[in-house]
């Protein structure tokens, strides 16, 4: 895959076309949140920052998961509640994440939430407050 370059207000890590895979804890950390859960925490997090939440992947296969992209080295700072996954570099092994270019075919991965100058990641502490909130209004 194509890189961008490290002048472009893009991020290095989201390739210039297609999708390709990135090993977390490098770039970002990541938190994988599953099926409607994800969509309602992408939904509450949305609205909560007024359309600028940082990047959040979607994938379209399988259990349909959202992956919320945050800044390297953070994930651990919290414990993520069942139905969520921290994704980051720890002793139990490597984790990758699919990211989508920004534009043309990137099936089955697309961008919820694109990443930006102003909010290159997710805030970590939002998240887990909107993740947690998300689960008490479900039980």
């Amino acid at each position: 895959m194509e890189q961008r370059s490290s002048l472009d207000p893009v991020p290095t890590w989201v390739p210039a076309s297609g999708h390709a895979l990135r090993h977390a804890g490098i770039h970002f950390d990541a938190v994988r949140a599953i099926g409607l859960l994800g969509e309602q925490i992408a939904y509450e997090i949305m609205q909560f920052t007024d359309f600028q939440a940082g990047p959040i992947v979607r994938s379209g296969i399988g259990e349909r998961s959202m992956f919320f992209l945050l800044p390297p080295r953070t994930v651990a700072a919290y414990r993520w509640p069942p139905g969520t996954e921290a994704l980051s570099r720890d002793g139990r092994g490597a984790a990758f994440v699919g990211v989508p270019a920004l534009d043309g075919a990137t099936w089955p991965l697309d961008w919820r939430s694109r990443p930006t100058a102003e909010v290159p990641y997710v805030d970590p502490g939002l998240l887990h407050e909107l993740t947690l909130g998300v689960l008490a209004r479900s039980s």
